[in-house]
């Protein structure tokens, strides 16, 4: 029998989470309606997750291995896949406390696979997931978008019931309503009883009386909807959105599954963001920064005023306290961090040299003049 987690690709101690996380990744990849999807290898990763996503059967499967079959697979939910006889399954099963008014196997068998205990498919539908690029003020103050997407959704002839119009849903006739199929076996361990999967009507024990011509009788159609989704202010690149209900239909009207949205941020040309913060860079002059001035600044608010004190050195950083990301879900908004570039003058005059020369020499400073042509010509006559 398969190794349901080797299937999953996680431990054996994954958790609820672990294990979700991973079948939608999976069921996504080898979905068959997808380019490159492989039926079986689909069938294979949801009958893995009907048994890891159970406590129950995740319990007897991790106890029993290859004695137990609970998922869709092989002879169904309960069957003896792989199984070879007592010895094969007296190993994984502590037979103390039998005996002597300890009830006798066909007990424990009954227990185990199921008694007659109704056990249909979970039909629900198959999650979605796509990325969706926005722009950077987007993502700061939030956007309400729509979007744009294919999938199976509910038939728009029968809405979703898989019966032609004028028809009706019935009872299945194979399994009368059950959604499974019991059948006993005699063994030497004594009566058997295993459960499978009504293949008649799927485990969901009703038909359509006439099936719709439209869709088949599953009740869902592929077909292209638009939805609207609203962008929570302060998302950030890498983050997903959760659309309950707006993935795939479930089979004949069953659940659906829910659509995931990894959102891309795009760059801006001024604004940098780190977490809640902003980063930007302002060019200031080498008089300015020795002086002091007061310049305009662009934030994602609009342009503000920032105070340049005396005696900034380039590399500065100044803060705008509250002119940053907002917090997702939460109060309160992050800064903005400036960070000051002080630019020295390329092109002086001969008289601002002067000046430059004699304010270094009054800070007790020597320096040159870096003489151009036609100084050096004056000098000589």
């Amino acid at each position: 029998m398969a190794d349901y987690y080797k299937i999953l690709g996680i431990g054996k101690t994954a958790s609820k989470d672990e294990i979700k996380r991973a079948y939608r990744k999976l069921a996504h990849e080898h979905h068959p309606d997808k380019g490159g999807g492989i039926a079986a290898k689909f069938k294979e990763v949801n009958e893995a997750y009907e048994v890891l996503s159970d406590d129950q059967k995740r319990g007897q499967y991790d106890k029993f291995g290859s004695a137990f079959a609970g998922g869709s697979g092989g002879q169904g939910a309960g069957g003896f896949g792989g199984f070879n006889g007592f010895s094969d399954f007296a190993r994984g099963f502590d037979f103390s406390g039998f005996g002597s008014g300890g009830g006798d196997f066909s007990d424990i068998f009954s227990d185990l696979f199921g008694g007659g205990k109704r056990q249909t498919r979970d039909h629900r539908g198959v999650d979605l997931e796509m990325s969706l690029a926005i722009e950077f003020l987007e993502g700061v103050f939030g956007a309400d978008k729509e979007i744009s997407i294919e999938k199976k959704d509910a038939c728009q002839i029968c809405k979703g019931h898989g019966a032609e119009a004028g028809s009706q849903v019935i009872t299945c006739p194979k399994c009368h309503g059950q959604g499974q199929i019991i059948t006993h076996r005699k063994t030497i361990l004594g009566n058997i009883q295993a459960a499978h999967t009504c293949d008649r009507c799927e485990g969901t024990g009703k038909i359509p009386e006439k099936a719709c011509r439209e869709c088949g009788g599953s009740g869902m159609k592929r077909q292209h909807k638009k939805i609207k989704i609203t962008i929570p202010a302060g998302i950030a690149s890498g983050q997903r959105i959760r659309i309950s209900g707006e993935g795939e239909m479930g089979y004949r009207g069953s659940r659906p599954g829910d659509l995931y949205i990894n959102i891309m941020i795009k760059d801006h040309t001024e604004f940098i963001r780190q977490g809640f913060d902003i980063h930007t860079e302002i060019p200031i002059s080498f008089y300015g920064a020795a002086l002091g001035t007061n310049t305009e600044v662009s934030t994602v608010d609009g342009p503000v005023e920032l105070k340049i004190p005396a005696g900034t050195q380039s590399g500065k950083v100044l803060r705008l306290r509250g002119r940053g990301v907002p917090h997702l879900e939460g109060s309160g908004r992050g800064d903005q961090l400036v960070t000051v570039r002080v630019v020295t003058p390329q092109k002086l005059t001969r008289k601002e040299k002067e000046l430059l020369k004699s304010l270094a020499e009054e800070s007790g400073e020597t320096v040159n003049i870096d003489k151009g042509l036609w100084d050096k010509i004056k000098d000589k006559f």
